[in-house]
């Protein structure tokens, strides 16, 4: 007999069955359809890379065998529209519920408000769920209701909630809603072509992308690799952390099962006072943290996205050098380690959190150029891209977060790299023109005498180039740069909810969530949207918003504009109203970048395209990790063949 209930099951970064609050619910209700549905006109400027899109088409593939395992069929849609999709669905089964799991960044916000608005007005019930947080943004708060906006406050707040995340069981069986949906196969959703099957294929030797192998690389580094990650994580060359940054960016692993499990061994460690298991299980709790921070701050500061939290960089007088993007992009600044790092990037698809970190400050901080580049040629090339880490991290190095980098911090590369390459391996690796260049020079080789670089086979400037800064000229463009900011922000770094106006600082807004709700059906689980006012006078800015109120889920207007687009992020700006950021404080990517070829590194598809990925930051190792891709080191064992992975979802 058919259950009364049916069921839309949306499945988005949320690709696992273990830890799947709305299939679980789903499932309990009655039958269910799973589906897919992949809208790259919706994507716009944010639409993956070629690698991203490789593992999410593996990940679908993987997450397809084990839904049709369970007894139902696993629904891939292309389509123009995902409201329009979604409609198609309930109308071919009839359905009357449609569920999913939250989305943290502000086009996702955007949108899923519209479909929730909408789908509810048509009287069908909506219902969304946390899958990939400890703690939803909105119910962590300071004493006085602010938002925090430092990390450690809000850790600390975090670790100290009474409340415990909880799991969700995986359903044994799903019972299929029946009825007849148009749909896709995996090819046709074009998420890869024909071109980049080739180099798409080493990947596959490096990494395995799905649910269960999450499952199983995560048992493996509990068992055998957390124990010594305090003293491994800094290690640039081989496999050094936990790898388990792709598959936690596609939901094909559980946030609240990796919490739980670490803080399990630290129990365990510190009951056996083993101080350096305990360290590690600190610090890489501290990083689960980071990844929670970053959806955080893109939640209750959604304008994040595409300005600077703190309004400092407004008026930072920005290099847009394109020669020296490009030589950046394509690792030719004449520092080794920086060019092994963007070398490595191109090829593989990941580089280790620490290099990520050097490659972005010299970007910033030598080079002055703009970082919403940087971020954009990160989201495009990085295989674990995610756009509220890349937020974080882009805005910690340039020095616009309360608790970031000095803006003024400038680290010696040459410095860099005896640090976390001390042997030049890493170098060696990735630059082969330095292969032979000794360990003492390997770092600086525009210092060694020539009898040396001739040794070497190395010829500055011909088949190795000089630098293309000097360092102490770089510090002093810098500070330079920081001066005539300065000038215009009179020394004042704070926290403002619309950077894009001119000079008018303010306070740093309160983030206020009402616990009301107004949207027929909704439940305690759903996604609430923040609303902004100041810690002084109530509403912000009140010239240019008579009133805006986001309550509960719905969103109220009176006069709003500027302040519906940072709600709205760019979901409805960029594609709709094409709005352009302000000259001031972003800049457009080079026109010709358009043109360049695969030997420069990098393709993008719209010249207006400013926005921006980047992976867990600052010491966040442990969860941006690297497989190997190119020259195919596959240590550790960790890769799953086809064999084993088909049988993992019998």
């Amino acid at each position: 007999m058919e259950s009364k209930c049916k069921s839309i099951v949306w499945f988005r970064r949320d690709l696992r069955i273990e830890d799947n609050p709305a299939l679980a619910t789903a499932a309990r209700s009655g039958c269910v359809l799973p589906v897919f549905i992949w809208c790259p006109k919706e994507e716009a400027q944010y639409y993956p890379g070629r690698v991203s899109r490789w593992w999410l088409k593996q990940s679908l593939i993987h997450l397809e065998q084990s839904l049709k395992s369970l007894g139902v069929e696993f629904v891939l849609i292309k389509a123009e529209s995902t409201l329009s999709a979604l409609l198609d669905c309930v109308s071919a089964v009839g359905a009357t519920n449609v569920v999913y799991n939250h989305l943290y960044d502000p086009v996702s916000l955007a949108r899923d408000h519209n479909i929730k608005q909408k789908l509810t007005e048509l009287g069908i019930s909506v219902q969304s769920y946390n899958a990939e947080l400890l703690y939803e943004p909105w119910e962590v708060y300071d004493d006085n209701g602010h938002a925090f906006t430092t990390f450690n406050a809000f850790w600390d707040k975090c670790l100290n909630l009474e409340k415990e995340p909880i799991s969700h069981l995986s359903p044994w069986r799903l019972t299929p809603a029946a009825g007849k949906v148009k749909k896709c196969t995996i090819e046709a959703l074009g998420l890869e072509n024909e071109s980049e099957k080739s180099s798409n294929a080493l990947l596959g030797r490096g990494w395995a992308p799905g649910w269960s192998n999450a499952d199983k690389s995560f048992a493996e580094f509990i068992e055998h690799h957390l124990l010594n990650y305090s003293k491994d994580r800094f290690k640039v060359g081989g496999d050094s952390t936990s790898l388990l940054s792709p598959y936690i960016h596609f939901g094909e692993l559980s946030v609240r099962r990796i919490f739980q499990s670490i803080r399990t061994k630290q129990i365990v460690w510190k009951n056996e006072q083993n101080p350096v298991g305990e360290t590690s299980a600190n610090l890489f709790l501290k990083s689960i943290g980071l990844r929670e921070y970053s959806r955080y701050i893109c939640f209750n500061f959604p304008f994040t996205h595409e300005r600077s939290l703190l309004n400092n960089l407004k008026f930072f007088p920005w290099n847009a050098d394109q020669t020296r993007f490009k030589a950046w992009r394509q690792g030719r600044t004449g520092y080794p380690l920086v060019d092994a790092g963007m070398r490595e990037l191109w090829a593989t698809g990941w580089i280790h959190n620490r290099i990520r970190v050097i490659v972005s400050s010299f970007f910033v901080k030598f080079l002055l150029l703009p970082w919403q580049w940087g971020m954009k040629y990160f989201w495009d090339t990085l295989l674990d891209a995610d756009l509220e880490c890349d937020i974080l991290g882009w805005q910690y190095i340039s020095g616009s977060l309360p608790d970031g980098h000095e803006l003024e911090r400038i680290d010696s590369p040459q410095i860099q790299g005896f640090n976390f390459d001390p042997d030049g391996e890493y170098v060696r690796q990735w630059l082969p023109e330095l292969a032979r260049m000794p360990t003492e020079w390997i770092h600086h080789p525009w210092d060694a005498p020539l009898p040396v670089l001739k040794s070497a086979g190395v010829d500055l400037g011909s088949n190795y180039p000089k630098p293309i800064i000097d360092i102490e000229l770089a510090k002093d463009r810098l500070m330079q740069a920081i001066m005539t900011m300065q000038g215009n922000t009179n020394g004042r770094d704070e926290v403002v909810f619309d950077n894009s106006e001119t000079s008018v600082n303010l306070a740093i807004p309160i983030v206020v969530l009402k616990e009301t709700t107004s949207c027929p059906g909704s439940s305690s689980h759903d996604q609430k949207v923040p609303s902004f006012h100041n810690s002084k006078n109530g509403i912000l800015n009140k010239k240019r918003l008579k009133s805006i109120e986001l309550v509960g889920d719905k969103l109220l207007e009176g006069e709003s504009s500027k302040v519906n687009d940072d709600v709205c992020s760019t979901a409805e700006s960029s594609s709709s109203k094409k709005r352009m950021i302000d000259d001031r404080d972003s800049f457009s990517v080079p026109e010709n970048y358009t043109s360049m070829s695969r030997d420069e590194s990098y393709q993008i598809r719209d010249s207006s395209e400013l926005k921006h990925r980047w992976e867990e930051n600052i010491d966040l190792e442990d969860i941006s990790s690297k497989k190997g891709a190119t020259q195919m080191q596959i240590s550790r064992n960790r890769v799953i063949s086809k064999d084993e992975s088909s049988s993992l979802n019998q």
